[in-house]
C-alpha cells in the first residue's frame, strides 16, 4: 500500500493531485498546528486580466492561541464569499468547462461549512472525483495517533499497513527516513510535474489552483495532471 499526506489546502495546486495519483490512501493532516504566518490553507492563485487572481478565505485567529488546522473557523462576516464567487465568474466566464463547476462553487462560497478543514476538505474530495481519482482519504484526526514528527509519519504508515510512503524531494528534510525504514517502510521521493495547458489571459502561469486547469480543459484535467 502506497501513503502520502497533505494538509488541507484550500483550492490546491495540480501537484497535490499528481501526489494523490500515486497513491492508495491520502492522509490529510488536519489535526497538525494552523501556521502562525501566510498559509496555502487559507489562500491561492487564480487568473484574470490581469494575470495572478489571489483569493483569501478569512478565518477567525485573533486572540485564540495556537489552534490546529481542524479548529480553525471561517470568518463569514462580510461580502468576500460574494466578490470571490463574482470574480471567479468574470475571469472565467470564457473558459469552456466553467458552467460544469458553478454549483459547486457557489456551495463553496456559502456558509454551510464552518471550519476551514471541513470547506478545504470538500473541495479536495470534489477535484478528486473530478479527475477520478481513486485515493482513499483518511483524516489524520481519525487515525488516534499521539506521536508528533519526525516520528508521525511513521506511526501513520504503521497504523495504515503502509508499504510506501511518497513525498516531494523538499519534504525529505523533514522526514525520519531511517524510522520509516526500520518499521519495513520504503520513503519514496519525487518533484512533482508543472504541467502546461490552455489557459486564458495570455501568459501562461505555473501551479494555479487546478480549478484553473478544471475550467480550462475539463475531461484532460487527469491526463495533462498525469504528464500524458
Amino acid at each position: 500500500m502506497i501513503v502520502s499526506a497533505y494538509q488541507p489546502y484550500f483550492a490546491p495546486f495540480p501537484g497535490f493531485f499528481y501526489k494523490a495519483l500515486r497513491s492508495d490512501v491520502l492522509v490529510v493532516m488536519d489535526s497538525v498546528q494552523f501556521p502562525q504566518g501566510t498559509t496555502w490553507l487559507t489562500r491561492n492563485r487564480f487568473k484574470n486580466h490581469q494575470g495572478t487572481l489571489w483569493m483569501t478565505v478569512p478565518v477567525w485567529k485573533k486572540g485564540l492561541g495556537r489552534q490546529n488546522i481542524n479548529e480553525v473557523r471561517i470568518c463569514h462576516e462580510g461580502q468576500w464569499k460574494r466578490k470571490h464567487l463574482e470574480s471567479l465568474k468574470t475571469a472565467y466566464v470564457k473558459a469552456p468547462f466553467f458552467t460544469d463547476h458553478t454549483a459547486f462553487l457557489e456551495n463553496v462560497f456559502s456558509e454551510e461549512h464552518e471550519k476551514l478543514a471541513d470547506s478545504n476538505i470538500a473541495i479536495i474530495k470534489y477535484v478528486l472525483d473530478q479527475l477520478e481519482i481513486p485515493a482513499e482519504v483518511v483524516l489524520l484526526s481519525d487515525l488516534d495517533i499521539k506521536e508528533k514528527e519526525p516520528r508521525l509519519t511513521t506511526e501513520i504508515c504503521r497504523k495504515l499497513g503502509a508499504s510506501r510512503f511518497i513525498a516531494q524531494r523538499g519534504a525529505r528534510q523533514h522526514l525520519d527516513e531511517a524510522s520509516l525504514r526500520n518499521a519495513g517502510i520504503e520513503p519514496v521521493f519525487f518533484a512533482p510535474p508543472s504541467p502546461v495547458y490552455p489557459q486564458l489571459w495570455g501568459t501562461f502561469i505555473p501551479n494555479l489552483s487546478v480549478f484553473d486547469l478544471l475550467f480550462t480543459c475539463g475531461p484532460q484535467a487527469r491526463a495533462i495532471i498525469e504528464g500524458e
